[in-house]
């Protein structure tokens, strides 16, 4: 039954090419790229129009060194919520669900911020690491404290996206494993188990987009303190 359950998880394969590849390059066929047209269509305006929304959000607070940060942050955000979206589509492999990608994603990101801070201000970034009045005695255990705090944010980032989408796809299997099983004998009931999911689909695909919308919103956040 857990095998049955975490086979979802596991990169599925056709003819032997595994499908976390197509997944992967799903989301740079689905976007336009530039051409010489005067006019697209409505959908890649529409598109644009998201992008462009999104990235005057995510730059308005930094200053405008951080700016240049829009063209790895703003591909970064579409590419996890397509593959989030997709995700959800029947027959299909989420690989936001494997931890491996994710902190891929996450740790050089983080990294990349915090080398960020250390060439540009040194002094300020070394500065995080011990709150502005603390008393003398508890200096030490202060540094220990932000030093640890500083080296979980990228496996935080991780483990958040990863957690969120795989509870979402368990619960999503379990309750369609239940609906197939009362389907027969239990007809009432089934109807009520079929509401349920029905929510709940719609419920994780608000979590997809919003996990998304979060991993990118805290790698600016740390951008933020270092530039």
């Amino acid at each position: 039954m857990n095998l049955t359950l975490f086979n979802q998880f596991m990169s599925p394969q056709i003819l032997g090419i595994p499908l976390i590849t197509l997944a992967l390059l799903t989301p740079s066929i689905m976007f336009p790229t530039q051409n010489n047209r005067w006019l697209t269509n409505r959908l890649s305006t529409l598109q644009l129009w998201a992008i462009n929304l999104f990235t005057k959000h995510l730059m308005l607070p930094m200053n405008k060194t951080g700016h240049k940060w829009s063209i790895i942050l703003t591909p970064l955000m579409v590419l996890l919520l397509t593959i989030n979206l997709l995700g959800l589509l029947p027959y299909t492999f989420t690989p936001t669900t494997q931890l491996s990608m994710n902190m891929g994603l996450a740790i050089p990101m983080w990294m990349a911020t915090v080398l960020t801070g250390f060439r540009n201000q040194l002094t300020t970034s070394l500065g995080h690491l011990l709150p502005e009045g603390t008393p003398t005695p508890l200096t030490p255990i202060l540094i220990m404290i932000e030093t640890i705090s500083l080296f979980i944010r990228p496996l935080a980032l991780g483990v958040r996206l990863t957690a969120n989408l795989t509870a979402g796809h368990l619960l999503i299997q379990l309750i369609s494993i239940a609906l197939l099983a009362l389907l027969k004998t239990m007809t009432t009931l089934s109807v009520l188990t079929m509401t349920i999911l029905l929510l709940l689909t719609v419920l994780e695909l608000a979590v997809a987009m919003i996990q998304a919308y979060v991993f990118v919103l805290l790698l600016s956040l740390y951008l933020q303190e270092n530039t």
